[in-house]
């Protein structure tokens, strides 16, 4: 007897092109990109007719700012395309050389710009408030006096330079991260429950734990994390690498630590981040109550990590086609307006998005733009999970949120941050959530939506608290001189798995190496903006969909907001705040209720 088809992934150039995005609102072809790059080049030297004048007037200040910027609009477009260009297939060799040519070229922009900075922290205090008053510098006044912020972490201008210099190698570590994970690792192939010899990946991974089978889970996983074994000591020096890089960057700029580097910019207090911590682990009696619930549902003697993803009620499990998923999506937006849903329909059934998997196509999901082009979509689509559906949505949230700030902000403030990014996008998983509830047509059927709720607050609340958890701790390592070996790495991500997951879980040794295929920890400390954006979503979205015109507006204004304001300012206005403890707590407190009701439904 033959043995069954193994199913593999096809080539990029067999995905049929409706599936694929269409990169046209950036540029049409790789000739037209190639033009731009080398159009752009030559603006560099531009640069140096500011340098050493902009003490010398207002005028000549915003001059400098609008030339700046200009670089910037135009670099965004250009780097943009060359990381959606690599995103489709990370083996291919044009595209990363696109990726590195404008990286190259970026660099060398950056050492040319190195002297904004310093000269305009040159200009005295007085002068400089008396021109912020100017209508020559009215459009950028905001954009200097978050620059001036920063007086106390400017080097001079040599030292700038030196650091800028710096870019084509600094994120060395995460290259080599993605390469060696989404490129090089080869997983083998898995039979599912049907018997069906699937190939695994990053991709599939999950979709595999969905599996009912016991078997095919536990299989998945030691395969799957075999070859995170193999190469466990070169992907903890590249780990090691960026944390290393983070601290250096938080020193040589005099903040206290990296931790504390990285909320700078967002101007969120520590506190938001500890009590966030506190928040969680106070309510991981819940957590660990929800593992002994999920165990006794599917009838397991002892549960482990690859038994954490199978639906409690698989039965209930639907598969979605493409045109499925968006219409289900477009429905549960409806609260958010017509003219939000129709123009959202007509962007994810024409082509921004990059539908499904390919060989060498990047793993996961993301929705990356510009201010003059379509907000695109990266996704993985897999019909038969249905958690696909909902980072549709959640992408979805990301391009309109991108869409809508470009439309409403100039340029230098359309930019919103990722902080506020992670509320546009799980609170449309909101109310994707609330319209299948309303659906519900049984207690069963209520109970899977209520099972995939619990899960998502866990994975989004929960679970993005402990890596935030371990990349405070990480850091804290390097920040004592305590190198982050592969031992180390190891202890410290156990030491989270047993207070996370409690003292019932059976936590195999080979999840200490979950921490090493994580591609969040090398943009560090952005990993706690998931878990602080669910909460602010769960408050928001109930006051949009039970509301009315007030909260529709005030959440709408939200959207428009780019980064006019600070982060937590922009959430004040829209109806929460997160330098209290209530909204965490609240979401919190939510999902141990939903536990318990889950608990009396099952």
């Amino acid at each position: 007897m033959n043995a069954p088809a193994v199913k593999t992934l096809p080539a990029r150039k067999d995905v049929a092109v409706g599936d694929t995005w269409d990169l046209a609102s950036l540029f049409r072809s790789d000739v037209e990109w190639e033009e731009a790059l080398r159009a752009w080049e030559q603006r560099i030297p531009g640069y140096e007719a500011f340098a050493s004048t902009l003490a010398s007037s207002a005028e000549r200040l915003a001059e400098c700012l609008e030339f700046d910027l200009e670089m910037d609009r135009e670099g965004d477009r250009i780097g943009t395309y060359a990381h959606l260009r690599a995103s489709e297939d990370q083996a291919a060799p044009e595209a990363q050389r696109m990726v590195g040519r404008f990286q190259h070229v970026a660099t060398r922009a950056g050492e040319k710009a190195s002297f904004i900075r310093p000269e305009i922290m040159a200009i005295p205090a007085a002068t400089l408030t008396e021109w912020l008053g100017r209508p020559a510098l009215a459009d950028c006044r905001l954009l200097v006096e978050r620059l001036v912020r920063t007086r106390p972490h400017v080097l001079s201008e040599r030292e700038e330079k030196l650091l800028a210099m710096q870019g084509t190698f600094a994120g060395t570590a995460g290259k080599v991260f993605r390469q060696l994970t989404d490129a090089d690792l080869k997983f083998g192939a898995v039979a599912n429950g049907r018997g069906e010899q699937v190939e695994l990946s990053n991709a599939t991974f999950v979709t595999l734990l969905h599996d009912t089978s016991p078997e095919v889970r536990r299989t998945t996983f030691h395969q799957f994390y075999d070859q995170y074994q193999a190469h466990a000591n070169t992907l903890a020096a590249t780990l090691s690498g960026s944390n290393e890089r983070d601290v250096y960057a938080a020193r040589v700029r005099n903040y206290p630590s990296a931790v504390e580097a990285a909320l700078f910019a967002d101007n969120v207090p520590l506190a938001v981040y500890d009590q966030l911590i506190a928040a969680v682990r106070a309510h991981l009696p819940a957590v660990h109550r929800y593992y002994d619930l999920r165990k006794r549902v599917l009838g397991l003697d002892e549960i482990h990590h690859y038994d954490c993803y199978v639906p409690l009620v698989p039965e209930l499990e639907q598969r979605h086609t493409w045109d499925q998923a968006v219409a289900v999506v477009i429905e549960s937006l409806r609260p958010l307006g017509q003219d939000y849903c129709t123009r959202l329909a007509q962007g994810l059934r024409g082509r921004w998005c990059d539908r499904y998997p390919n060989t060498g196509k990047q793993s996961g999901a993301f929705s990356s733009g510009t201010y003059d082009s379509d907000p695109y979509i990266l996704m993985n689509f897999q019909e038969e999970a249905i958690e696909h559906v909902f980072t549709l949505t959640h992408e979805a949230g990301h391009s309109m949120h991108t869409r809508m700030s470009s439309e409403a902000q100039p340029y230098q403030y359309s930019g919103y941050t990722i902080f506020v990014a992670e509320v546009a996008s799980t609170f449309n998983e909101q109310l994707l959530t609330r319209l299948l509830l309303q659906r519900a047509s049984s207690p069963l059927e209520k109970a899977a939506i209520i099972s995939r709720e619990i899960d998502s607050i866990r994975a989004t609340i929960v679970r993005q608290t402990m890596f935030a958890e371990f990349e405070r701790k990480s850091h804290a390592s390097v920040e004592a001189g305590e190198p982050l070996t592969l031992e180390r790495i190891r202890g410290i991500y156990r030491e989270l798995l047993d207070a996370y997951f409690g003292p019932r879980f059976a936590v195999d040794t080979q999840l200490e190496l979950e921490c090493l295929r994580i591609p969040h920890f090398y943009n560090a400390f952005y990993v706690y903006k998931y878990a602080t954006g669910l909460a602010a979503a769960i408050t928001l979205a109930k006051k949009v969909a039970e509301g009315g015109p007030a909260e529709l507006a005030a959440y709408q204004a939200f959207l428009r907001g780019g980064c006019s304001k600070w982060p937590l300012d922009l959430l004040r206005d829209a109806g929460v705040d997160l330098e209290q403890p209530e909204p965490v707590a609240t979401a919190l407190t939510r999902f141990g209720e939903l536990v318990d009701e889950l608990g009396g439904l099952l």
